[in-house]
């Protein structure tokens, strides 16, 4: 009798957990799983917002490998955007985390607004405002003209568009920034003690134990930020519009364009799951790479 009735108890909790994880459950196939399963059937249709759609195989596919070079061109700024920004973001991210690391009298108001850029950095309004800063008669040329120094067309070339929006991004670095500082913060103490008694010098002891003892962070920081890279959408679009000469013309620009202004939804359709592979591709090669470069506190690699 107690063990039916303990069944019964075990069942009816159950119930109760999974109307607890429902509304989790319902978002997931409603916002993730479905628009996926969606957007991969739609990749083989031509459908459009103005006329009605038929099933075109691969048709979409070789369209775009075979005649679209707008696709190609994309492709290589948006590769660029991220070799350019992602680095120079986690180092910056880096330097700033281990100048935190210090201990300082009022540390944690530096924390605060060290972090502020990564909340604000992705709005609107602080798009706009980087444009405004790098015009071509803004605050910062107007700064290097007081320096005695020649006005540079910041957003006007195309050798510099993708570099000014680039720094946008490096800008919003206090998401691995944080996560940085904590990892520093793990590091034990013992290990640079033992170092200086060595004669180890800074340079020495940040190569030898700051690095390795931080990879699995940096690995996480890389695959975070580059995944993040590749998606970049509002900063070329408010700041450039893709331009000039489409040098500043990322992927997610076009995955925008075919969608609303061509209105080919079954053709961006396709573009979104090629950068799917794309970073599904990057992603495990970089996990396949850091068997030899990332170190864990067990002795495992």
């Amino acid at each position: 009798m107690r063990q039916n009735r303990t069944k019964h108890q075990y069942r009816k909790g159950d119930y109760a957990a999974f109307l607890y994880i429902a509304p989790w459950i319902i978002g997931f196939l409603v916002f993730q799983a479905y628009p996926l399963a969606a957007s991969f059937f739609y990749s083989f249709t031509d459908l459009s917002m103005l006329k009605s759609w038929d099933f075109i195989g691969l048709e979409n596919f070789r369209e775009i490998f075979t005649h679209d070079r707008i696709f190609v061109q994309s492709l290589k700024v948006t590769v660029l955007y991220v070799v350019v920004s992602v680095p120079l973001k986690l180092a910056f991210a880096l330097l700033i985390a281990m100048l935190l690391n210090m201990k300082v009298r009022g540390i944690g108001a530096f924390k605060v607004l060290y972090y502020l850029p990564s909340i604000l950095g992705g709005s609107v309004g602080i798009s706009i405002l980087w444009r405004f800063l790098f015009n071509r008669n803004g605050l910062i040329n107007l700064m290097l003209g007081k320096l005695g120094i020649t006005a540079v067309d910041w957003l006007g070339s195309p050798r510099n568009a993708l570099f000014t929006i680039s720094m946008l991004s490096v800008w919003q670095f206090g998401s691995s920034m944080v996560l940085f500082l904590a990892a520093l913060k793990q590091i034990p103490r013992d290990l640079y003690e033992a170092a200086e008694v060595d004669g180890a010098g800074k340079v020495k002891m940040f190569f030898r134990i700051t690095v390795p003892m931080i990879t699995p962070i940096i690995l996480f920081n890389i695959i975070m930020q580059m995944i993040n890279a590749f998606q970049e959408f509002a900063a070329p679009f408010l700041i450039t519009k893709g331009g000039p000469l489409k040098s500043t013309y990322l992927y997610g620009m076009m995955l925008y364009d075919n969608s609303f202004t061509y209105l080919k939804m079954g053709y961006s359709s396709a573009l979104s799951w090629i950068m799917f592979v794309i970073i599904m591709a990057l992603t495990a090669l970089i996990f396949q790479s850091s068997e030899y470069w990332a170190f864990y506190q067990d002795g495992g690699n």
